[in-house]
């Protein structure tokens, strides 16, 4: 998949576990796992504006595009 998802970097960058920023953000811990592990089919754009909002950081840098 061309998209890759950074989110256990920035997680490591900011030093927050994944129940941590569970429960910052406010979804399941499954949904979050799904989302880092890169097997998400989409992603909602509150749902990306509330990580980056608890991470400090920009969807650039959860989100990054490589060609195949």
């Amino acid at each position: 998949m061309p998209i890759i998802v950074n989110l256990d970097v920035m997680m490591a960058k900011r030093k927050m576990s994944l129940n941590e920023l569970s429960e910052r953000v406010g979804l399941t811990l499954a949904n979050l796992s799904i989302l880092k592990t890169g097997k998400a089919k989409a992603v909602r754009f509150t749902t990306l504006e509330a990580i980056c909002e608890v991470l400090e950081c920009q969807p650039g840098d959860i989100l990054e595009y490589q060609a195949e």
